[in-house]
């Protein structure tokens, strides 16, 4: 099979396309032909060797979620059959023609949602709604930032927010990208960072928001418990400024304010396998009644892959950018 491959540690120009030998499921795991992908700020950041891949993953295969078809069975696997429609996320490997994942871990893919547009679902989706809805508890009536709301995770977040009647205001690091959501989403308060904090009160009636979904971390931090009402939580989930912050204790305390960080690649086994079966649940009849919909930048072969990842390291992308075979 042929697999994106990182023979170099040095950014985009360190990958090839290489051929390379098929996995084969165990008892327990399934083999995806992978028809689909997306890239992610991870997936940039372990080709340039900053966020490897955890022990037990593919090392030297990026790529973190997929879409595809069911290729082969484990001895022990009931659920699925060969030429179900699949996607998920894995914690590497996915940028090849072929993919391993455990049976209980992939979820079916949306009916009435193309196999290249189901690909920009599963990150963006599980990350905004594990951290949004299961760890930070928004529900209707809550108030919530959303930083980087122009990216995947941002515009899922976004449209999560809309579906349970959140009110969202969301930042981006153009007028232009916020205008672009403005129009993809509705209704949303929309400011410019990194100087939020006094546009978010104003538009909160001096309130602050309950919920602060953090994509970008470092001087937003700070802004972003400025920012808070009373007892509101940051949801922690991007350092993209930065993996340091001055945190204003004062504020957090007054507040009673929490501060979460969370990330999806390095759970356990169970907590992966949890968080699948509830989205399965709960998320995916949303995408087929089309209350919920994929944001995606453009479809590209995965010949471009290195243009992509240029692409998004420059901040040029809107929503998911998805690769095919």
């Amino acid at each position: 099979m042929k697999a994106v491959r990182t023979v170099e540690m040095r950014g985009p120009s360190g990958l090839r396309i290489e051929e390379v030998t098929a996995p084969v499921p165990g008892p327990d795991e399934v083999a995806v032909r992978v028809r689909a992908t997306a890239i992610n700020r991870a997936d940039l950041l372990q080709t340039m060797g900053l966020y490897p891949a955890p022990s037990g993953a593919v090392q030297d295969i990026p790529g973190l979620e997929f879409s595809g078809e069911v290729a082969a069975l484990g001895a022990r696997v009931s659920r699925w059959k060969v030429g179900d429609r699949v996607m998920g996320i894995v914690a590497g490997g996915a940028w090849a023609e072929t993919l391993i994942i455990h049976d209980r871990q992939l979820i079916r893919a949306p009916s009435g949602v193309s196999l290249e547009h189901a690909a920009a679902i599963p990150e963006a989706f599980f990350t905004a709604y594990d951290a949004l809805v299961l760890q930070a508890g928004m529900t209707a009536g809550s108030t919530v930032l959303v930083h980087a709301v122009a990216s995947g995770v941002g515009t899922a977040a976004a449209q999560l927010c809309r579906l349970i009647g959140a009110s969202v205001i969301g930042t981006a690091r153009s007028a232009a990208k916020l205008e672009r959501v403005k129009g993809l989403l509705g209704s949303i308060a929309t400011t410019n960072g990194p100087v939020f904090a006094d546009q978010v009160k104003a538009l909160t009636g001096k309130r602050g928001v309950d919920i602060v979904l953090d994509l970008v971390g470092g001087d937003f931090v700070p802004e972003s418990i400025n920012a808070l009402a009373s007892k509101g939580t940051i949801m922690l989930v991007g350092l993209v400024a930065g993996p340091m912050a001055e945190i204003p204790l004062g504020a957090l305390l007054t507040k009673r304010a929490t501060i979460t960080g969370t990330s999806l690649r390095a759970r356990p086994l169970e907590e992966k396998v949890a968080l699948a079966q509830t989205f399965e649940a709960r998320v995916v009849p949303r995408f087929e009644n089309g209350e919920l919909t994929p944001v995606v930048d453009a479809v590209l072969p995965m010949s471009d892959i290195a243009a992509a990842l240029g692409r998004m390291a420059n901040n040029e992308t809107f929503g998911k950018t998805i690769l095919t075979w």
